[in-house]
């Protein structure tokens, strides 16, 4: 599933590089874009957000007073050419603060960083509920077949399909990496462009590569590096 995001930003340059960036990544739904925070205030009250991405210098109300207003804020990406603010912001729910100017790569940094805080904040929220045995349908050709999510090691991308590796059979779906990903529950974690990892099942991890077993090895993406190791290798 999609995550939902909003631009607080007032340069029309620094709009479109967003704007562009959050196409790109393809994991976010860009549902409106503004150049005032005060803008921003009454589409939060009606409207549900996963993500903002928010400058801090802003006409009438700076990013970070904008922030004390929420009760509950969304979790936010800071986008500013100003380090001064740094610590203060990490008080108001900001997963990460990106410097102007930013590159695609660091701009996944934080977006699949943001998204890693999430999953581990529902996991928490899970571990609380009465547990539930979890299986799932693989859709492979015109076939669903049933099987325990618990039992797959990782799941791989390869062009119009997906390899799905289990404990004692590959199975090929004709499901996207984004759609696993939405099924998926939370010790589950994107570790690659093109690999799910089921942090469950790791044995090892050695440079950049992921072990299953000494046979059962893929390989950890440049993008995902920092948030695996963050939040799921404590």
């Amino acid at each position: 599933m999609l995550r939902s995001c909003i631009i607080i930003e007032d340069q029309p340059p620094a709009q479109r590089i967003l704007q562009k960036f959050i196409k790109d990544v393809g994991s976010l739904e860009l549902k409106a874009t503004f150049s005032d925070a005060l803008e921003a205030i009454t589409f939060l009250q009606n409207n549900a957000i996963d993500l903002i991405f928010l400058d801090i210098h802003l006409p009438k109300i700076s990013g970070i007073d904008f922030l004390k207003t929420l009760k509950n804020p969304p979790q936010t990406i800071l986008t500013t050419a100003f380090s001064d603010y740094a610590l203060e912001s990490y008080e108001y729910n900001v997963v990460d603060y990106l410097l102007k100017p930013f590159s695609f790569q660091r701009f996944v940094q934080a977006v699949t960083k943001s998204a890693a805080v999430l999953s581990i904040t529902k996991n928490i929220e899970l571990q609380q509920e009465p547990d539930i045995p979890s299986t799932i349908f693989i859709k492979s050709g015109h076939d669903l077949i049933k099987i325990n999510s618990s039992d797959i090691l990782y799941i791989k991308s390869d062009d119009d399909y997906t390899e799905v590796v289990t404990t004692n059979k590959t199975y090929l779906s004709t499901d996207t990496l984004k759609k696993w990903l939405t099924k998926l529950e939370n010790t589950f974690c994107q570790v690659h462009k093109s690999y799910i990892a089921n942090t469950s099942h790791i044995k090892k991890v050695s440079g950049n590569q992921i072990f299953f077993n000494d046979e059962l090895i893929i390989p950890i993406g440049r993008a995902f590096k920092d948030s695996f190791s963050t939040y799921f290798l404590k």
